[in-house]
């Protein structure tokens, strides 16, 4: 059965308070119910975590080259722009990296999102809310099945 990592970022645990033009009024607690749904039926396994703390992450994502997750899917949250240890940690791996984001960056950022985690991931999805989330984990599916996502 394949593993996959569901990495949450800083402030994601606050989904539910925050802009709802971007965001929505979905909890953390929704998007992982509905991540393990999808992982059910696609017949995976998957593990989600969040932190605000990007140490947490990075330890996480150690974790998973040594476990040898077959893929990861993260939504930073504002480490995205600022934190090359999560960057760093994400470039070690040899498996899909999807970076997700419920709100569309493009217009969050007017335009231009500069993403140090971006760089090194394998696609990015983003603007779709909580359905961001259930094709984020296909296309990792989907990627690791050909085991070429790096």
């Amino acid at each position: 059965m394949k593993k996959i990592l569901m990495l949450h970022g800083v402030n994601a645990n606050m989904f539910q308070f925050r802009n709802p033009e971007f965001y929505g009024s979905v909890t953390l607690d929704q998007v992982n119910a509905r991540m393990q749904e999808e992982a059910k039926e696609l017949g995976v396994s998957l593990e989600c975590f969040q932190s605000n703390h990007a140490g947490d992450l990075v330890d996480k994502l150690h974790q998973a080259f040594f476990d040898q997750t077959d893929a990861v899917i993260i939504n930073p949250g504002g480490f995205t722009n600022c934190d090359c240890g999560i960057k760093e940690a994400l470039a070690l791996l040899r498996v899909p990296v999807i970076e997700v984001h419920m709100a569309n960056l493009f217009r969050k950022k007017n335009g231009s999102p500069q993403g140090t985690t971006t760089q090194v991931a394998t696609a990015v999805l983003m603007g779709m809310q909580i359905d961001t989330y259930p094709l984020a984990l296909r296309a990792a599916v989907m990627l690791a099945d050909g085991k070429d996502g790096k």
